[in-house]
């Protein structure tokens, strides 16, 4: 930026540049970044950031995360995700279902939510078992895969 579009050359000729005679302009008089959260800043951390100091629950040492890692998908959505064609080939299959493998489409279990009417094949890690009754009602097949 050319020092000719600073403001500070707004300021010349103003003794004190816009911050005062008494409580003068000194480098980092609160301290620096978070300091003070517990001490002279407590009140705004009290009022804006409830909660922020201190813990909560117990530790777990060695956590695995991808072990809770399941993404799960609704009966109702099944057909959106399958890709084009995958309900007309079921709704007019002549007996054939047309296999639906929700682990590769990125969703390990299914649940129950909404209808279905058509047979489907459906491959996941889990199924709900309301999910597993509706497809078996409508002449599908639930298949387990690890």
């Amino acid at each position: 930026m050319p020092t000719a579009a600073h403001k500070s050359r707004k300021k010349r000729g103003h003794v004190s540049m816009g911050h005062g005679r008494v409580g003068k302009h000194r480098k980092h008089p609160g301290g620096r970044g978070n300091a003070g959260g517990q001490h002279h800043h407590r009140i705004m951390m009290d009022k804006y950031h409830p909660g922020y100091f201190g813990k909560v629950g117990m530790r777990q040492f060695h956590i695995l995360k991808n072990r809770k890692f399941t993404p799960t998908i609704n009966l109702d959505k099944l057909f959106n995700v399958a890709g084009e064609g995958v309900y007309e080939a079921a709704k007019n299959g002549g007996g054939k279902a047309p296999v639906v493998d929700l682990v590769s489409l990125g969703y390990f279990k299914l649940l129950g939510n909404g209808q279905i009417t058509v047979p489907v094949i459906v491959k996941a890690k889990y199924f709900s078992k309301l999910a597993e009754q509706k497809i078996r009602a409508a002449g599908g097949a639930c298949l387990l895969i690890a």
